[in-house]
């Protein structure tokens, strides 16, 4: 590493702070360049497999995680008009002693802030809209929406499906409406276990065309949180998301089971998200410039390892600059990429598909996995 040398990181959302965390754990000189002005604990829960626990513990913040976040015993799959169960998939214990790590399901902004605490003080700057970037041979010049301007050796570009970063190395280009949306709801646990009914920590709700994934966000349980999939026709508002309504979500899961209709009813404020997605990108980085995360693989939530891919991303970079420090950027980002495409594409298509863990399957292929044990591929994509 270069005296002096330094890395930007554009986007303070999980995945970049994971590449920032253990890419100054590894000795780099990081800085996180995020344009909302503050965060807070805002947004929705989050599923966190053993395969992102594993990085959470080289971060330092497993234990914190573990400590606040819900700990289920079973992915429950269930018919959502009968009920029956259509997989019982373990996790709790099971999943500690055979992937090496707990599965975990918590709020977002509970884990963002855990994240966040992990990077050096004074290297997370706020309100930094990106408005330009320009390389040139020996670094690479960002300007903000602030009139700031900064300098670095190499950026990584972890801002989301609509990066900036992505732009510059391959034009403007909408991302696609899926035909599907996404409605997000928080109840009070404790008042729906006053009607009586079984509320399981972790269960997904389907029917061939729809469905509702509910689970606990927090250690105590108080907090209950749902998400769906259901289709619909155009996108036709402006903004990230929409309001919704008990009467939208009635209309969209008539026939469910009194389970379902008991959490709508319980809905005291829901939203729709519309689920955007990407072609396959033909490149992930160009020059001093790399993507990570939503930035270059979005993908719909079905399988709930969107963000699990763009930390698994941040670590995998941050352990191919380590191999080849910032003088030989080139080579780590191709390492990279051959490293992670594989990987990341078949959780894009699997997640796409909406299958996961619909059935009795084994999921280790997906919770089993280390980034910082398995072999590194070659840049050919042959296990060095």
């Amino acid at each position: 590493m270069q005296p002096g040398s330094r890395i930007a990181v554009v986007g303070a959302g999980l995945g970049g702070v994971a590449a920032a965390a253990l890419l100054q754990k590894a000795g780099f000189k990081v800085d996180v360049y995020e344009q909302a002005p503050a965060f807070s604990r805002v947004g929705a829960g989050i599923h966190m497999g053993p395969n992102v626990l594993k990085i959470f513990r080289r971060i330092g913040i497993e234990d914190a995680l573990v400590a606040i976040g819900s700990k289920p015993d079973f992915w429950f799959s269930r018919d959502g008009e009968t009920g029956e169960y259509l997989s019982r998939i373990p996790l709790g214990e099971h999943a500690l002693r055979t992937y090496g790590a707990p599965y975990l399901t918590v709020h977002r902004g509970d884990l963002h802030a855990l994240q966040v605490s992990a990077l050096q003080p004074g290297t997370l700057h706020f309100d930094k809209r990106l408005a330009s970037i320009e390389e040139d041979g020996s670094g690479v010049d960002l300007a903000f929406a602030d009139g700031s301007r900064a300098r670095a050796d190499i950026v990584v570009g972890a801002d989301g499906i609509n990066s900036r970063i992505r732009e510059t190395l391959l034009g403007d280009e909408k991302p696609n409406y899926s035909g599907w949306v996404g409605h997000r709801a928080l109840l009070d646990k404790d008042a729906l276990r006053r009607t009586g009914l079984d509320f399981e920590a972790c269960v997904k709700w389907w029917t061939h065309d729809r469905h509702m994934m509910v689970y606990d966000t927090t250690a105590d349980g108080h907090e209950y949180y749902y998400v769906t999939g259901v289709p619909h026709p155009a996108w036709d508002f402006d903004g990230a998301f929409a309001p919704s309504s008990r009467e939208e979500m009635r209309e969209a899961f008539v026939g469910y089971h009194p389970v379902v209709q008991a959490l709508i009813e319980a809905t005291t404020e829901v939203t729709k998200w519309p689920l955007l997605n990407r072609n396959p990108l033909p490149l992930w980085s160009r020059g001093r410039l790399v993507l990570l995360g939503d930035a270059c693989h979005p993908m719909k939530p079905h399988m709930a390892q969107g963000a699990a891919m763009a930390i698994e991303d941040g670590a995998m970079l941050a352990r191919c600059l380590s191999e080849t420090g910032l003088s030989d950027h080139a080579t780590a980002f191709r390492l990279y990429e051959a490293n992670r495409r594989e990987r990341a594409s078949r959780v894009q298509a699997v997640s796409n598909a909406n299958t996961w863990l619909r059935t009795q399957e084994n999921p280790a292929w997906v919770f089993g996995y280390d980034i910082f044990n398995v072999p590194l591929r070659s840049e050919s994509g042959v296990a060095a």
